[in-house]
């Protein structure tokens, strides 16, 4: 490579990023016998690096991304905000933008849910929702509702509290000690992928399974945290909207507290606004993030009834306060790139193009995907896709965690333009919601050939 400008600044941030950065799910000694990739700046559905070569972000930035980078509407948002303050404490404070988006918030959030406590990433919203429904029954005079209820395989972030109710051994073996108990509910995908089972009798199965544990111990849980519709990086597995029904109704049955995380789900990413909108639920607890700021800012919500936020009011000598913060809870540059996102789904009719990118994707996974050699099994919701390779589809045999496929895989897509990211050996397609019918034609097949290059 040529000695030149960018070459050389190149160059020098990798030398820097070798030495100085430790880079999150990473590997750092493979990291470092290889170049990064180095993104300089975005356009529209693309990121551009160092040197100037052009990728298709097909996992939106880490599945935050949604109506594409250098939006101009929240460029502005974000502009018009530093020039009135960057930063302010919500601890005996408040500020426009912060109030501004709650109210927005409340209007497009399934009924019911009036409350928003904000922080600044998915993991922090799931810890507050447990820490809330816990105190809430303690509160309510119900001690012994102190378990929490969560689906295998599901993953709910990196903080002690999420990591209690969705662990992966594989990430999380290490802090096993530190955690807390959780009840295991087999969703249908255990049934059907695992046990060979038809749709219809996995989903009646894991339905029976849920009743039995609700019919045991409902009295003792606290609540049942779900990602509705599609468990992200678990590996992406999907369930059928019936499965989220029968889980809100056995809640409701029991008195239990419904939270459904919707970090991943939400902000359109299933073609609804809120993935519980597929099968009509309304949770007691909503926590959301990622798509909040379009893919901008750190910014998480969780969201309450007002029946939950009542059972805090009293004399501040009798401690119900919820003592639960953080330094940049409410950011002002956050807020108001989050209130200018949901006007974009309003005015640019974001849910109506998702529904017509999404189908669009179905009919090329099914004509160029089903029949690969290798691809054991397909799943989608909305814009949400999760691509299972296996060694032998047959009899559902894995490679051995040392072949590397999915990271296979996606290096070699690199070299087609596309960034896609692996689950393990799940090949994950999440792009932005602004991705073209042509945009989503060169993903599709960058992905395909970069599969077929590595397994053969």
């Amino acid at each position: 490579m040529s000695q030149t400008r960018d070459a050389v600044g190149f160059f020098e941030l990798a030398e820097w990023d070798h030495k100085f950065l430790w880079h999150p799910f990473t590997q750092m000694r493979d990291w470092l016998e290889h170049e990064p990739l180095i993104i300089a700046r975005g356009e529209g559905n693309y990121l551009i690096d160092v040197q100037g070569r052009r990728y298709l972000d097909g996992v939106s930035s880490l599945w935050c991304n949604v109506h594409g980078h250098r939006k101009a509407e929240l460029d502005a948002a974000l502009h018009a905000q530093v020039d009135r303050i960057a930063h302010t404490t919500m601890l005996g404070l408040s500020n426009v933008p912060a109030i501004e988006l709650a109210r927005r918030l409340a209007a497009v959030a399934p009924e019911g849910l009036t409350r928003v406590f904000y922080s600044d990433a998915g993991a922090t919203a799931v810890e507050i929702a447990l820490k809330l429904a816990f105190q809430y029954w303690q509160i309510k005079g119900a001690p012994e509702r102190s378990r929490f209820v969560s689906l295998t395989e599901s993953y709910h972030g990196d903080t002690l509290g999420a990591v209690s109710i969705g662990y992966s051994e594989t990430f999380h073996r290490y802090f096993k000690p530190l955690l807390f108990p959780c009840e295991r509910l087999d969703p249908p995908h255990i049934f059907r992928w695992q046990r060979r089972m038809s749709e219809a009798d996995a989903l009646a199965a894991a339905v029976r399974e849920a009743e039995e544990l609700f019919a045991r111990c409902g009295e003792r849980i606290a609540a049942l945290i779900v990602e509705p519709m599609m468990q992200g990086a678990a590996g992406m597995w999907n369930h059928p909207p019936a499965y989220l029904a029968a889980l809100r109704r056995l809640t409701r049955e029991t008195g239990t507290l419904l939270i459904c995380d919707e970090v991943a789900t939400g902000f359109g990413r299933t073609a609804k606004m809120f993935a519980v909108e597929h099968a009509g639920v309304d949770p007691d607890i909503l926590c959301v993030g990622k798509g909040l700021t379009g893919g901008y800012l750190p910014l998480a919500a969780t969201l309450a009834t007002e029946g939950i936020f009542s059972a805090f009011l009293a004399p501040y000598d009798e401690f119900k306060t919820f003592f639960h913060g953080h330094t940049y809870t409410g950011n002002p540059l956050a807020c108001a790139v989050a209130s200018a996102n949901l006007e974009l789904f309003e005015r640019e009719h974001v849910l109506e193009r998702v529904g017509e990118r999404a189908a669009d994707l179905g009919d090329i996974l099914a004509r160029d995907f089903t029949a690969l050699p290798h691809v054991g099994d397909i799943r989608q919701c909305g814009l949400m896709v999760g691509i299972e390779i296996v060694r032998d589809v047959e009899s559902r045999t894995s490679y051995s965690p040392a072949d590397r496929v999915g990271h296979r895989i996606i290096e070699q897509a690199r070299r087609y333009g596309v960034i896609i990211r692996p689950l393990g050996d799940v090949i994950v397609l999440m792009p932005p919601l602004t991705i073209s019918k042509s945009e989503l034609a060169d993903l599709t097949d960058a992905t395909r050939r970069a599969i077929i290059d590595v397994t053969g």
